[in-house]
């Protein structure tokens, strides 16, 4: 058997503007690791630096999007301090994906459990096949709700639907997850479906502005209107001094596509 070396973990593929990742663990569902987590991070880094990436799709290779944690450490009896160690010495917070600039969307092809589920979630939207399967699976395996998900999951679904999915862990598919507002579509053609949408991102929007949203959005959480209106004011009057505004009017007064310039590179 060949062995797997890291670079195949997450698979990287280029469609125009459009960056698939694919998790690529199919014999595990794509459970995560330590090793895998660090590939992904590293693509979503050279994509952020990469001006020619203007929206990242993140799906799993077979049969599921990413079952969880491997849960092969907790088999062998990993220690305690270990498992600190692993949470203290990360080269990067678990919440990394959240600070990508550029729209990420989550084509959920399968299986979304526990950490993949939470994945999910820090993308900007999800995308999922009728018959994908999510759970949180915390609290069916003694544990809490990880990685945020407690922050990120009522703002989705609200605090009781977010309280039923965290205490029961129970497994709900797509269309339910649909229906709660956990994903944003459903489709057959889940990892094409979005793919799609992103090259649409890609074509129309300013990367500048989809950056600049995507702040917003995450601050605003937080503040109250008046501080998020004022915050508006002052990011409105930079914008009209940004080649953006200029290109996006003048596209559309002339009724071609726009050319926008690319995101700016992230400062040290």
């Amino acid at each position: 058997m060949t062995a797997i070396t890291m670079t195949d973990l997450v698979l990287a593929e280029r469609r125009g503007a459009v960056l698939v990742l694919t998790l690529n663990r199919p014999e595990r569902l794509n459970a995560w690791t330590d090793a895998l987590e660090e590939r992904y991070y590293e693509l979503l880094d050279a994509a952020e630096d990469d001006p020619d990436v203007r929206a990242i799709v993140v799906t799993g290779a077979g049969r599921g999007f990413c079952a969880g944690a491997d849960l092969s450490d907790l088999e062998r009896g990993a220690t305690t301090d270990e498992a600190e160690a692993q949470l203290r010495d990360r080269p990067r917070p678990r919440s990394f994906p959240l600070t990508v600039r550029k729209p990420m969307i989550a084509a959920i092809n399968g299986a979304a459990v526990g950490l993949g589920l939470v994945e999910a979630l820090y993308c900007d939207l999800r995308f999922a096949t009728a018959e994908a399967k999510l759970s949180t699976t915390f609290a069916r395996r003694g544990l809490v709700a990880e990685y945020g998900i407690s922050w990120l999951l009522p703002r989705l679904v609200g605090p009781s639907h977010a309280l039923d999915l965290l205490l029961s862990g129970r497994v709900i598919s797509g269309e339910e997850a649909l229906r709660l507002g956990l994903v944003d579509r459903v489709s057959e053609h889940v990892v094409d479906d979005a793919v799609a949408y992103a090259a649409e991102l890609a074509a129309h929007s300013s990367p500048w502005s989809m950056a600049t949203i995507k702040a917003q959005v995450q601050d605003d959480l937080e503040r109250p209107f008046t501080e998020a209106f004022a915050a508006a004011e002052e990011l409105m009057l930079a914008s009209f001094r940004r080649a953006d505004v200029q290109e996006g009017v003048r596209s559309y007064l002339k009724r071609r596509a726009p050319e926008f310039p690319s995101l700016d590179p992230r400062t040290p």
